[in-house]
């Protein structure tokens, strides 16, 4: 680990916890050379798990991706970041606890609908409306009245 204000290589952990429910470890370090001190994480690396797209090609999976597009959703929505990531969290879980190797995109697409409509239903359509690709605002407008029908 590079030190962020002198670049030395030469660390030490000061302080180590489980973090964000024992999905991460948070470390509190201090630099050898300047005695500057910063934190870093340490996560699970979800190693081999393919996406199947839609038209049968592959994709390594991403949780950068997966938050890139449930921030995409939430954009200007009073919506919090660790609600965001704590839902990214979740769906990283739910789906390596169920596949091993190839996860469908539909399944990823679903496991983010489905936590969004519990977080906010603007979001809910934002992310279905690309999700399902809505054509037309009747689709709109179907998916608001699904919604409204669920309550």
């Amino acid at each position: 680990m590079r030190c962020p204000k002198c670049g030395c290589q030469d660390d030490k952990v000061v302080d180590s916890r489980a973090s964000r429910e024992g999905a991460t470890i948070r470390r509190r370090r201090e630099c050898v050379s300047c005695a500057q001190r910063f934190t870093t994480y340490e996560a699970i690396e979800h190693e081999g798990l393919m996406i199947l797209k839609r038209d049968g090609r592959h994709e390594e999976f991403s949780k950068e991706k997966l938050l890139s597009g449930i921030k995409k959703a939430c954009q200007k929505r009073p919506i919090s970041p660790k609600v965001m990531e704590d839902l990214a969290e979740k769906i990283v879980e739910q789906i390596t606890e169920k596949y091993d190797r190839e996860v469908p995109a539909e399944v990823v697409g679903r496991c983010v609908m489905d936590g969004l409509r519990g977080i906010d239903e603007v979001a809910y359509v934002r992310f279905a409306s690309v999700y399902r690709r809505f054509q037309e605002a009747t689709d709109f407008v179907q998916e608001v009245k699904k919604l409204e029908a669920s309550q």
